[in-house]
C-alpha cells in the first residue's frame, strides 16, 4: 500500500481506493478525539503549572491562583469563541492541527520568555517595589494568553469537524467535551504530583510543549502528508535550541545562593552570607530557618520557643521537658536549638514538604538522634498522633501568607488534647508594625481553648509569638523562674536571654471576640489587607526581619 503525501492517489493490491480512504478517515476521526483529549490536558496542565512558575516568585495564595483562574478562564472564554468562527470559515483538519501547533509552541516559549522578568519579579520583591512587582506579574500571565487562546479553539473546532449529521450533533458535542474534560483532569494531576517534582517547572513547560506539537504534526501527517510536517517542523528545534540554552540559568539569581530545586510543595532556595546559612521558599518573603556553624541565637522567632514551658509555676526545671512537637520544622533551626538548650529530649517536627527535610540534612546540620521528622501536614500528624508533649511549637505560618486550617478553634483543641497537664503552646505570628489585626483574631481564636494566653514581640522583627498554657497561670511565673534559673551556673545563656526577651518585650493580651472556626477562617483576607496597608503607608527598614 503507498499512499501520496498530499494526496489521495493510492496503489494497493488487496484494497481499493475507496476502502483505503474509508480506512484513513476512521483513522482521522479517531485521531480527532485524541487531539481533543490532548489540548484539555495541556490546557489544565499548564494552569497548575502556572500556579508553581508565578508561586516560586509571588507565593500561593488565593490572590494569586484567583488571578490564574480567573485569567485562564477569560482566555479560554476567548479560544471558544474565536474556535467557533475560525472552524466556520476553514472547516479542515489541516487548519484545526496547525492551530495546535502553534498553541503547542507558544506554551513552550511561556517559561522561556517569563525567566528574566520574573528575575525582575525576585529582585522588586526583595525591596518591596510594588510597581515591578505588579507589572512582572501581569506581563507573566499575559504570556499565557496566547497558548491558551489556541488551545481553547481546538474543542469548537473539533465538534464542526466531527458532525457530519445534525440527528448526531448533540451526541458528538458531548463526546467532544467529555474527552476533553477527561484530559483536563490528567493535566490537573500530572504536573503537580509527577513531572514538577521530578522535571522542574520549566522542564514541565517543555514535555506538554513537545507533546502538543508532536500531536499537532502527526495529525497534519494524517491529513495534509509530509509536506504539511515539514512546513512547522522547525517549532520543535528552535525550542530545543532555546531550552539548550537555558538549562543551565537558574530559576533565581539571589547573592549568596548555594541552592534552588523544587519540590511538589515549594521552590526551595538556600543562601550562605557569611557564614549564615538561611532557608528561603517560594517567593521569599521570610526565612524559615538559619544556621551557622558557631553561633546558636540568631535574634529571631526561634529563641522564642524555648521560653514556653516556663509559663508554668515556679520552680519549673528544664530537666521536666521531655517530648517536644515542632509544626513547622522546616530546616531544623528550632530543633538544634531545643537540642543544645534541654538536652536528648524527643522531638517529633512535623514538616509537610519531605524535600526540605532533606535539604535540612544537607544544609543545615539537621541530624541530631533525637529528632523525628515526620513528613505530614501538622495538623494531621497531630491529630494521628497517639503523644503527648510538653511543649507544641505552631511555626508553619509561611508569611505573608499562612495555612488557615493551623488558625481555628477546632485546630487548636487537636493541640490541647496532645499537651501534657503543664503544657505549653507557642505559635509565631506575622504582623505589621501597626496592625495587629491577625495577632489579636488569633488570640481571641486560642481563648475558647486555652485558660491563659501571653504575647510578646520579637524585636526588630514583624514577628510575635503567642504563648498559651493547658493550666491557668500568672506572668508571675515567667518572673520567678527567671530569676530560679539565674542562680544556676549550669543553665545555657541562650535560655536566660530567651526569657529576658520576653519580659522585656512583653505585650498586653488583646481582648477579641473573633474566634476562627474550620467553617470560618477568613485569613487571607486580614493578610491581604494588612500587606495592602503596610505597602501602600507604611516604610520597610528591614525585609529581612519578617521571618
Amino acid at each position: 500500500m503507498v499512499c501520496t503525501p498530499g494526496s489521495n492517489r493510492v496503489t494497493n493490491s488487496f484494497l481499493g481506493k475507496e476502502e483505503f480512504l474509508e480506512i484513513r478517515i476512521s483513522l482521522m476521526n479517531k485521531y480527532l478525539y485524541f487531539a481533543v483529549f490532548a489540548a484539555g490536558m495541556t490546557t489544565l496542565a499548564l494552569e497548575l503549572t502556572a500556579s508553581r512558575l508565578l508561586g516560586s516568585f509571588f507565593g500561593t495564595s488565593n490572590l494569586v491562583w484567583a488571578s490564574i483562574i480567573g485569567l485562564i478562564l477569560i482566555y479560554l472564554t476567548a479560544g471558544y469563541l474565536l474556535g467557533g468562527r475560525w472552524s466556520d470559515r476553514s472547516p479542515y483538519s489541516e487548519t484545526m492541527y496547525r492551530i495546535l501547533a502553534w498553541g503547542g509552541f507558544a506554551a513552550g516559549l511561556i517559561p522561556l520568555i517569563a525567566r528574566p522578568v520574573l528575575r525582575s519579579a525576585a529582585d522588586a520583591f526583595d525591596l518591596l517595589n510594588i510597581g515591578v512587582l505588579f507589572g512582572s506579574f501581569t506581563a507573566v500571565l499575559v504570556l499565557f494568553s496566547l497558548p491558551v487562546i489556541l488551545l481553547g479553539t481546538i474543542s469548537p473546532f473539533a465538534v464542526r469537524l466531527a458532525i457530519t449529521d445534525r440527528e448526531h450533533a448533540g451526541r458528538v458535542s458531548g463526546r467532544v467535551y467529555a474527552i476533553s474534560t477527561m484530559g483536563s483532569f490528567i493535566g490537573t494531576f500530572l504536573p503537580v504530583l509527577i513531572l514538577i517534582p521530578l522535571v522542574g517547572t520549566t522542564n514541565t513547560f517543555l514535555i506538554f510543549s513537545f507533546f502538543m506539537m508532536a500531536v499537532a504534526l502527526l495529525g497534519l501527517g494524517l491529513c495534509a502528508g509530509w509536506r504539511g510536517i515539514l512546513r512547522l517542523i522547525w517549532m520543535p528545534v528552535v525550542l530545543v535550541l532555546a531550552a539548550y540554552y537555558m538549562q543551565n540559568t537558574p530559576i533565581k539569581n539571589t547573592s549568596g545562593q548555594i541552592f534552588e530545586s523544587e519540590s511538589g510543595y515549594n521552590y526551595i532556595q538556600v543562601l550562605d552570607i557569611d557564614g549564615y546559612r538561611m532557608l528561603r521558599l517560594n517567593e521569599g518573603q521570610g526565612i524559615h530557618s538559619m544556621w551557622h556553624e558557631e553561633q546558636l541565637d540568631y535574634f529571631g522567632p526561634w529563641e522564642q520557643f524555648l521560653a514556653a514551658p516556663f509559663f508554668n509555676p515556679a520552680v519549673y526545671e528544664p530537666d521536666r521537658v521531655e517530648r517536644i512537637a515542632i509544626l513547622g520544622l522546616a530546616a531544623g533551626t528550632s530543633a538544634r536549638q531545643v537540642s543544645e538548650i534541654y538536652g536528648p529530649v524527643m522531638i517529633d517536627g512535623y514538616e509537610i514538604d519531605p524535600k526540605i527535610i532533606d535539604v535540612g540534612r544537607k544544609f543545615f546540620a539537621m541530624n541530631q538522634p533525637n529528632l523525628n521528622p515526620i513528613a505530614q501536614d501538622g495538623r494531621v500528624g497531630l491529630q494521628a498522633s497517639q503523644e503527648r508533649y510538653d511543649v507544641i511549637v505552631v511555626d508553619a505560618y509561611r508569611p505573608p501568607y499562612i495555612p488557615w486550617h493551623l488558625t481555628t478553634k477546632e485546630f487548636f483543641r487537636v493541640v490541647y488534647n496532645h499537651l501534657e497537664e503543664d503544657g505549653v503552646m507557642a505559635i509565631n505570628v506575622g504582623r505589621s508594625p501597626e496592625d495587629r489585626r491577625l495577632v489579636d483574631a488569633l488570640v481571641g481564636t486560642i481563648s475558647s481553648v486555652f485558660p491563659s494566653i501571653y504575647v510578646m514581640d520579637v524585636p526588630d522583627t514583624f514577628n510575635t509569638i503567642v504563648y498559651a498554657t493547658v493550666q491557668p497561670t500568672e506572668i508571675q511565673n515567667l518572673y520567678d523562674n527567671l530569676v530560679h534559673l539565674y542562680s544556676r551556673p549550669d543553665i545555657h545563656p541562650l535560655l536566660i536571654e530567651s526569657i529576658q526577651r520576653v519580659v522585656i518585650n512583653q505585650q498586653p493580651t488583646p481582648s477579641s471576640e473573633v474566634v476562627f472556626t474550620d467553617d470560618w477562617a477568613p485569613v487571607e483576607w486580614i493578610t491581604n489587607n494588612l500587606i495592602l496597608d503596610y505597602v501602600l503607608f507604611g516604610e520597610i527598614d528591614d525585609l529581612d526581619g519578617y521571618r
